[in-house]
C-alpha cells in the first residue's frame, strides 16, 4: 500500500518541500530508503523501526521502500523520523494519510517513540505557510517558536503515539493556539550602557556615527583605554529591531540552535566577539553541510574583532567580499548556499606589538616589529573600514570625575532619528543605510558646496585616497549631517568625516 507525507527540509537558511512516499509490498523483508539523503537520514529507519515497536504497533515483515522527493536534492538532519513513522503507518493501513494532506510534518523520534525537538523551526514553518498547507505538526519543544510565524496552524506533538491518536481522534488534542505578542519575545534590556564609561567622548562619538549609517569602525590605541567597554555597547544605542528583523536573525540562530530554550524571537541586537584563533569556515560559514557562521550571527548587529591584527591574515582577508556585500555566498557541489553577513564591523588593535607606539618612552618595538605588526592589515581591508579612531589613555581625573555620563538611551533618540531620516531618503529604494549607497546615491545625496569641493580635492590628493575612501568619506559625512538634522553636507561634516580616516596616515602610510 502506497502513502504520501508532506515535510520540510532545510537548505540553508530556506525550507523547501518534501514528499516522503512509503510502499509496503510483497518482497523480500527490509527498509529501503532512496532520495539523496545523508547519513542521519538513512539511519531514521532503525529510529523510526524501533519507535514503532517500543510504541505498540506491530508492524508485520514486508518489503517497504521510502522516498525522499525531490530526489535530486540532498537531505540533512532529523527532522524527517516523524512524517517517514507515519507513512508507515499509513502504508500499512494503520493510519489515514487523506487527513494530512494538508499538514506538514517535522520531528526526530527517540527510541522510545518521544519525540525531540530540530534546529530550524521558523524556516521549516515559513516554508509550509509558503505551501498554503494549514497546519504543521512539531515536537512540544518547538511550539512557540513555530507559532511566532503566524498564519498557520501550529499543533505540539510529544510522542509517536500521541501522533497518531490525533489521526483517529483530531479532537482528542486540544487545540494550541497562544497569542504571540510582546511577552512571548525576548526582552531587549542590555546589561550594559554608556553611562558607565568614562572619558572618551572621541571614541563614542564614533560609535554614535557608526551606529546611525551602519559604518565599520577601527580603535586603535593601548591596551586598558575602553575599545572593548565602548564596543559591546553598541547594540544598546542601535534602534530597536523591527519585526522582520527579529525574524531573520531569528531564523539564523534557530538553524544554529542558539535560540532561548523558550523559543522566544531574539529582540536585542546581536554581538558576537570571536576568538582570534577562529577559522575561515567559522567566520563565514561552511562546513560539510553549509552552516551560518560568525558573520551570519552578528547580522543586524556588531561583529567585534579584537586584537584584530592577531587574527590570521587569511581569516581577515575573507572579510572583503561580505564588509562590500553584506552576505556571504557558499558554492558547493550540492548547490549555492547564501547567508545574511548585514553587520557593523567593529574592530581594536594596538599599534605595535607592545601596545604603546608613538609613545617612545614606553614602546621599544623597532621600526621593522612595527611595521609588521601594522602591516597584518591590509589596505583593501582598511579602505572598507568607515572610521578609525584612536584610543587616547584616559586621565585620572577622568576616571574620578563625578559628572553624569551620557545614557545609551539618550544617543539611541539620536541614532534613531537618523535612521529615520535616511529611511524617508531611500524609501523604495533597495537599500536602507547611508554606507549602502552606491555612485549615483552618493552625487545624488551628498553635494558639497564649490568651496568644499576645492578643499577635498587637495585633501584628495594630498593623503593619496582610493576611490572606495573618498566615497567613504562622503558617505560618513553625510550620516553626520543626518545626526545634526541638517538636508546638506557642511564644511564641520566634511572635516570630521576626514578626521576619521587621517589614521592612516599617522600609523599605515608614515
Amino acid at each position: 500500500m502506497f502513502s504520501k507525507i508532506n515535510s520540510i527540509g532545510l537548505k540553508g537558511l530556506d525550507g523547501y518541500p518534501v514528499s516522503v512516499e512509503v510502499d509496503a509490498g510483497d518482497g523480500l523483508p527490509g527498509i529501503t530508503m532512496v532520495g539523496a539523503l545523508s547519513s542521519e537520514v538513512r539511519e531514521a529507519q532503525d529510529r523510526v523501526r524501533t519507535a514503532l515497536k517500543n510504541s505498540g504497533y506491530h508492524v508485520r515483515p514486508r518489503k517497504v521502500t521510502v522516498n525522499l522527493s525531490p530526489a535530486d536534492v540532498r537531505k540533512n538532519g532529523t527532522g524527517f523520523d516523524l512524517p517517514i513513522a507515519m507513512g508507515m503507518l499509513c502504508a500499512y493501513g494503520m493510519a489515514d494519510a487523506r487527513k494530512l494532506e494538508s499538514a506538514a510534518l517535522v520531528g526526530e523520534l527517540g527510541l522510545d517513540g518521544e519525540l525531540k525537538p530540530v534546529r530550524g523551526i521558523l524556516s521549516l514553518v515559513l516554508e509550509a505557510k509558503a505551501q498554503g498547507w494549514n497546519r504543521c505538526f512539531l515536537p512540544r519543544e518547538n511550539v512557540r517558536e513555530g507559532q511566532a510565524i503566524g498564519g498557520i496552524q501550529i499543533i505540539g506533538i510529544s510522542s509517536l503515539r500521541e501522533m497518531a491518536e490525533y489521526m483517529r481522534d483530531p479532537d482528542s488534542i486540544e487545540r494550541q493556539e497562544e497569542v504571540w505578542g510582546e511577552s512571548g519575545e525576548e526582552r531587549e534590556d542590555y546589561p550594559v550602557d554608556y553611562r558607565e564609561v568614562q572619558g572618551q567622548v572621541l571614541m563614542k562619538r564614533a560609535a554614535e556615527v557608526a551606529a546611525a549609517g551602519y559604518h565599520n569602525l577601527l580603535y586603535i590605541g593601548p591596551a586598558g583605554t575602553g575599545k572593548s567597554m565602548i564596543a559591546e555597547r553598541i547594540p544598546t544605542i542601535m534602534p530597536s529591531c523591527t519585526r522582520q528583523e527579529r525574524l531573520e536573525i531569528s531564523k539564523v540562530y534557530s538553524i544554529c540552535g542558539l535560540l532561548p530554550q523558550s523559543g522566544a524571537l531574539l529582540s536585542r541586537r546581536p554581538f558576537r566577539s570571536p576568538h582570534h584563533s577562529i577559522t575561515g569556515a567559522a567566520l563565514v560559514g561552511g562546513g560539510r553541510t553549509p552552516m551560518p557562521g560568525e558573520l551570519s550571527l552578528a547580522s543586524g548587529g556588531v561583529l567585534f574583532l579584537d586584537e584584530f591584527p592577531e587574527f590570521s591574515k587569511h581569516v581577515i582577508e575573507m572579510l572583503r567580499q561580505p564588509l562590500e556585500s553584506r552576505k556571504v555566498v557558499l558554492s558547493r557541489v550540492s548547490g549555492k548556499y547564501e547567508f545574511p553577513a548585514r553587520f557593523i564591523l567593529v574592530a581594536a588593535m594596538n599599534p605595535c606589538p607592545c601596545g604603546y607606539y608613538p609613545d617612545r618612552n614606553r614602546c621599544h618595538c623597532t621600526r621593522q616589529q612595527v611595521q609588521n605588526y601594522l602591516g597584518r592589515i591590509s589596505g583593501p581591508i582598511l579602505d572598507r573600514i568607515d572610521i578609525c579612531v584612536e584610543a587616547a589613555p584616559i586621565s585620572f581625573e577622568e576616571l574620578r570625575g563625578k559628572s553624569c555620563q551620557e545614557t545609551s538611551g539618550d544617543i539611541r533618540k539620536r541614532v534613531e532619528r537618523a535612521r529615520k531620516i535616511q529611511a524617508q531618503r531611500f524609501a523604495g529604494m533597495d537599500i536602507h543605510f547611508n554606507s549602502e549607497m552606491n555612485g549615483e546615491h552618493i552625487r545624488r545625496y551628498c553635494c558639497l558646496e564649490k568651496e568644499d569641493e576645492q578643499f577635498f580635492r587637495s585633501v584628495y590628493r594630498n593623503m593619496n585616497l582610493s576611490a572606495r575612501a573618498y566615497t567613504r568619506i562622503l558617505k560618513v559625512a553625510r550620516t553626520i549631517a543626518d545626526l545634526e538634522g541638517r538636508e546638506g553636507i557642511s564644511h564641520e561634516h566634511l572635516c570630521e568625516s576626514i578626521s576619521y580616516r587621517s589614521l592612516e596616515e599617522k600609523y599605515w602610510n608614515s
